[in-house]
């Protein structure tokens, strides 16, 4: 009985303790949706400690920031000894088809969306710092595929004042970037930060991948701008940035931000916290065809029916 009745009181200890550590938060109600966060809080938080603001996939159309991936890896982040905040955003392509270039506008839409959703969040974080236990000077985003887009997106928007990039501090900058095979949506032409530096950015990309272009997708001024294209630009004007290349994989790249966590761990570290001045490249080959996943080879056509 004795033995039970510990078990029992173990059991309920983990539970309290995990409802300490995730709390949630309504950042913004936009177009009549309530839009919340969930922060989850390692045990010992200080100056340093660096929060990461995870930002789930999905093709604009599906996901959730509570979904069983967001959770494992914020869970995962807190282990790390980070705060980790994952939030939700308008999926604005739900119900659209025969997406491409010369049907652009709801993609562009979509991803604007998202984008000011992220921004708000940011936002909210800043505002509600103390309470939260967040550090604004040591944000760093992480996205999954469309979340992807929307953090490298985000990280445009704020370098150049697009979309409500004015609702946070004229001094606010990201302490980083880790892009898990995005892209950029510009219809400027080639991607330029142009009111301030961008921040740090990781890009993992697969070099097939058909879903979020590798390369780019351009028609004119318009166009998607993947990881090696966006790489060469951080290169030739000297902003810090990591980029591994994923050879011959499409875009099952974008589910391995838990996998990585070592290496964000290293970026961070190196990036964010010591602030080294580096352009790092790397490639990843797998031999092993038969460990990719089904999705591996998804195109926009397997999404958007």
């Amino acid at each position: 009985m004795k033995r039970i009745l510990f078990v029992i009181a173990i059991a309920l200890l983990s539970v309290k303790a995990f409802a300490q550590q995730m709390q949630t938060y309504k950042f913004a109600e936009k177009n009549g949706q309530e839009l919340f966060m969930d922060v989850y809080t390692p045990e010992n938080v200080n100056e340093s400690t660096v929060t990461v603001m995870y930002v789930f996939g999905g093709g604009f159309i599906s996901g959730e920031r509570n979904d069983a991936s967001s959770k494992e890896y914020c869970l995962e982040l807190v282990k790390h000894g980070y705060v980790a905040v994952a939030i939700d955003y308008r999926l604005g392509l739900k119900g659209e088809k025969d997406l491409g270039l010369f049907n652009h506008e709801p993609v562009e839409r979509a991803i604007n969306m998202a984008t000011e959703d992220a921004i708000s969040a940011l936002s909210y974080l800043v505002e509600n710092a103390k309470e939260l236990r967040v550090n604004p000077q040591l944000i760093v985003l992480v996205g999954s595929s469309a979340g992807a887009i929307t953090v490298l997106q985000t990280n445009y928007s704020l370098c150049n004042g697009f979309l409500n990039a004015g609702i946070l501090p004229a001094d606010f900058r990201l302490a980083g970037v880790a892009s898990y095979a995005g892209a950029i949506f510009s219809t400027r032409g080639k991607v330029k930060y142009s009111n301030h530096e961008p921040a740090p950015t990781m890009f993992f990309h697969g070099t097939s991948d058909k879903l979020v272009t590798y390369k780019q997708l351009r028609l004119f001024s318009t166009g998607f701008f993947g990881s090696s294209k966006l790489a060469p630009r951080f290169q030739k004007f000297g902003y810090p940035y990591y980029f591994r290349r994923y050879e011959g994989y499409g875009h099952s790249v974008a589910g391995m931000f838990t996998p990585t966590i070592d290496v964000f761990d290293w970026f961070v570290n190196h990036f964010v916290i010591n602030h080294e001045l580096l352009q790092v490249e790397e490639d990843y080959v797998n031999m092993d065809e038969t460990s990719k996943p089904s999705y591996d080879n998804f195109t926009p056509d397997d999404l958007y029916k």
